[in-house]
């Protein structure tokens, strides 16, 4: 679940420069939101999401302070705020209210409609089309993949969710409509593909899916609502697993496919999802780094098949590896919130906040097994 390679220090004064060596840690970060469409395979709408946000953000005006938003400032700043003096820097985001815009929400909801259903159809066409149909059925999956893909829809969910509900800020929309409009938006898309999923004899509705889904929208929704911010948010990292030759790698092969891009996000086995906890949020009194987050993460090994390692291969021929254990990996590890990096740039304020759902390669403790150990450099 984990790589090491030459630990390399981070400038955050650096951040989005334009000079990053190979093999940096920014820029395999990039690497990774390169693929970051096969996070749920057939279900690109992550991408249509984060792309309408980040097209949205370029021509965003944030000089714009709304009336809510000059009650919640310090005495001082409200005179500077109403000379035009006050800047978007100068208050926590989650401070800021843009005055509801009527176009900006037709072009979201029309947007929005025009992207759900567009990735529907994509979505049918890719996933669904060639798989038999037959009347609506549950299924019990809670035992497989050890619980990694149950913790991959939360995650997923809630990343839709925080995208869209910054959407709906630029937009104006109300502080606990926006909150509930955008943080229930990837709960409900996930929820109509896992109806889907319970017509198709391949698959069928899963509770524990669900569940899932509405735990990653739950947990942007209570933030807000109690917080006003994301003191923690959802993360991911990856990182490429080579299986020995033979009946394992044919199997690996098989089950995450064959390609760089599809074994980085299919393959159970090298991912890890991670809770971030922003530590100045919570201690606001401290001399704390603003960006500084403390992260645990979970993933699994050892796992050549849902339930159990036993399969038979397209040649009809039996393997039974249950030889190979299977296990849990529980990590601790800093990371960086780097959304909460300071900067005047609005592309580059946009390109942090699409990175910040990746968790940032650094050292980890690893429990698993029933040993610690550590891990110079975490993927």
């Amino acid at each position: 679940m984990a790589s090491s390679v030459a630990s390399q220090s981070l400038h955050l004064s650096e951040v989005g420069a334009a000079s990053l060596r190979q093999n940096n840690p920014i820029t395999i970060y990039c690497r990774m939101f390169e693929h970051m469409k096969l996070l749920v395979v057939g279900r690109w709408w992550l991408i249509v999401f984060t792309s309408f946000y980040t097209v949205i953000c370029f021509g965003q005006d944030t000089e714009q302070i709304s009336a809510d938003s000059l009650k919640k400032l310090p005495v001082v700043n409200i005179q500077q705020a109403l000379e035009g003096k006050l800047r978007y820097d100068s208050v926590p985001a989650s401070s800021i209210q843009h005055p509801a815009n009527k176009k900006r929400i037709h072009f979201l909801a029309i947007g929005n409609a025009a992207a759900y259903t567009g990735s529907m159809i994509g979505l049918y066409q890719i996933w669904y089309k060639d798989y038999p149909q037959t009347h609506f059925h549950f299924f019990n999956d809670n035992s497989e993949w050890l619980q990694v893909d149950k913790v991959g829809h939360a995650y997923s969910a809630y990343v839709a969710s925080r995208a869209s509900m910054e959407m709906w800020r630029w937009a104006g929309l109300k502080r606990k409509q926006r909150i509930w409009i955008g943080g229930m938006s990837g709960a409900v898309y996930q929820t109509v593909i896992e109806t889907l999923d319970g017509f198709s004899a391949e698959w069928g509705w899963s509770w524990g899916d669900f569940a899932a889904n509405m735990f990653g929208s739950g947990m942007l929704i209570s933030q807000e609502l109690l917080w006003d911010e994301q003191r923690i948010s959802f993360k991911f990292s990856t990182h490429h697993k080579s299986y020995p030759k033979g009946e394992l790698a044919e199997r690996g092969n098989q089950l995450f496919g064959k390609s760089f891009t599809e074994r980085v996000f299919k393959d159970y086995n090298s991912n890890t999802l991670w809770l971030s906890a922003n530590l100045k949020s919570f201690f606001k009194k401290s001399n704390l780094p603003a960006w500084l987050n403390i992260a645990v993460g979970y993933g699994a090994e050892g796992m050549y098949g849902g339930d159990q390692n036993i399969w038979t291969d397209k040649a009809g021929i039996p393997h039974n590896r249950t030889d190979i254990p299977r296990y849990r990996q529980f990590y601790i590890s800093p990371d960086i919130d780097l959304t909460r990096i300071k900067t005047k740039s609005k592309p580059l304020k946009v390109a942090l906040f699409v990175l910040n759902s990746f968790k940032f390669p650094a050292p980890s403790l690893e429990l698993s097994q029933g040993k610690l150990k550590g891990n110079w450099i975490h993927f």
